[in-house]
């Protein structure tokens, strides 16, 4: 039988907990390395499927209209002239009243006009809308946008007509019918960007949105 002193125990009962501690520490830290890996691959994870889920769903309607779509409808004009007209420029975004579109829907057709005139004058050299000076201009004094509100579509048609006889940029979003309305609607008149002393010809009755 081996006899331990005092001391010799303690000594023995030191080196295990030491031994136990450094153990339980080592294991730790590998686990934590493989969890944080995992838990990426777990975040890409739910991020491909809530893509391929978006895609699937992506003709379904939205309650509240924010997933939304818009028929193409390009009108070239062409606005060089209004390059000699001095002053802010901005871009005016008419909407209709008598739709009954909700926030999210008018929000989302709203994006779709100032993108539509945006491309006409900005996107291809090719355009006859195209116009990279007075797009400048917009785009340098901080690309001011204006929200308007008209009763309905036979207003709308009147602007519509006004800007393209005065050489302003102009964009109908007709809606391709997935939420709230029927398909075809025009909603939202984009118009500009333009110097505001010939957009406020256009619109200068207009009450804000």
């Amino acid at each position: 039988m081996v006899n331990l002193s005092s001391n010799g125990l303690a000594t023995l009962f030191g080196v295990a907990a030491v031994s136990l501690a450094t153990g339980y520490y080592l294991g730790q830290i590998c686990p934590s390395v493989r969890t944080k890996k995992e838990r990426l691959q777990d975040i890409l994870w739910k991020c491909k499927m809530e893509a391929e889920r978006e895609i699937l769903n992506s003709g379904n309607e939205s309650e509240d209209g924010y997933e939304d779509d818009e028929e193409e409808d390009d009108f070239e004009v062409n606005s060089l002239a209004l390059n000699d007209i001095p002053g802010e420029v901005r871009m005016a975004l008419v909407i209709r009243q008598d739709l009954g579109m909700k926030k999210g829907k008018i929000a989302a057709q709203c994006c779709h006009a100032a993108l539509a005139c945006y491309r006409l004058i900005a996107s291809d050299a090719l355009r006859t809308s195209y116009n990279p000076e007075l797009c400048d201009r917009w785009l340098h004094h901080g690309q001011a946008k204006i929200a308007l509100k008209c009763p309905d579509k036979e207003a709308m048609d009147e602007l519509f007509a006004k800007s393209i006889s005065l050489g302003v940029n102009s964009y109908v979003v007709h809606d391709a019918g997935r939420t709230q309305i029927a398909a075809g609607s025009a909603t939202v008149l984009g118009l500009g960007p333009a110097p505001k002393a010939v957009l406020d010809q256009i619109t200068g009755d207009l009450k804000l949105y």
